[in-house]
């Protein structure tokens, strides 16, 4: 059976020349396989977790644009009543205008603290965007740099070692360099004599430990 190359596992996703590459994400064996499982719903549920965290960071952040909501209803108001007052005072004799410039100034106060209102909103808006996407930039960075190569160095050794489950002889030689010496010394004999001398047993044996060191089946 170890001479015959087996059918890829469902969620192998295969390519060549000019494409993805084949890339084998999830061991054959149920105990690797769960592990890996595990492994990868944790690392959605750490982006998860900073995500909820960041929109509740931004949410509080966000309570403290009420003192400048409230300026820019205040100076909604007083620019109202002072437009309003200036409209009214050019209908008076004589002195209309005057009134209505004099007014006018009240109008800019109520512009100017409309303006400052603005400018508060838009710096305590500005703060919490920038807070969340720190919040959630930076353990995703972290995940990044440790689980992701991981797991791409896994995909991509497994792949690797799958295809070559139909040419027991090079699985074998990559075996007796990357098995443990502990691992090799359970062979009767040298492993590496064997191998040379083509003794088909031990040949199959060290492709079966190899395929099993990443968790694919014979």
């Amino acid at each position: 059976m170890l001479r015959e190359r087996a059918a890829p596992a469902p969620w192998d996703v295969h390519a060549s020349h000019g494409t993805i590459r084949t890339m084998k994400w999830y061991a054959d064996r149920p105990a690797r396989f769960t592990r890996q499982l595990v492994a990868d719903l944790l690392a959605v549920g750490w982006v998860g977790l900073w995500i909820w965290v960041a929109t509740t960071v931004h949410d509080w952040v966000l309570e403290l644009r009420a003192p400048g909501d409230g300026l820019v209803n205040a100076g909604g108001d007083i620019r109202d009543v002072f437009t309003n007052a200036a409209a009214k005072a050019r209908g008076v004799p004589f002195v209309g205008e005057d009134l209505a410039g004099a007014l006018g100034n009240g109008t800019k106060a109520g512009e100017t603290l409309t303006s400052a209102g603005n400018a508060q909103i838009s710096v305590v808006q500005d703060s919490a965007f920038w807070l969340a996407t720190a919040i959630v930039v930076i353990p995703v960075l972290f995940l990044l740099i440790t689980w992701l190569p991981v797991r791409l160095r896994y995909a991509r050794k497994a792949a690797n070692t799958a295809r070559l489950r139909g040419m027991p002889d090079l699985l074998a030689l990559r075996a007796l360099t990357s098995l443990s010496p502990r691992q090799l010394s359970k062979f009767d004999g040298d492993p590496a004599v064997a191998w040379r001398t083509g003794d088909t047993d031990v040949i199959d044996e060290l492709a079966r430990r190899q395929l099993a060191s990443v968790g694919v089946k014979a």
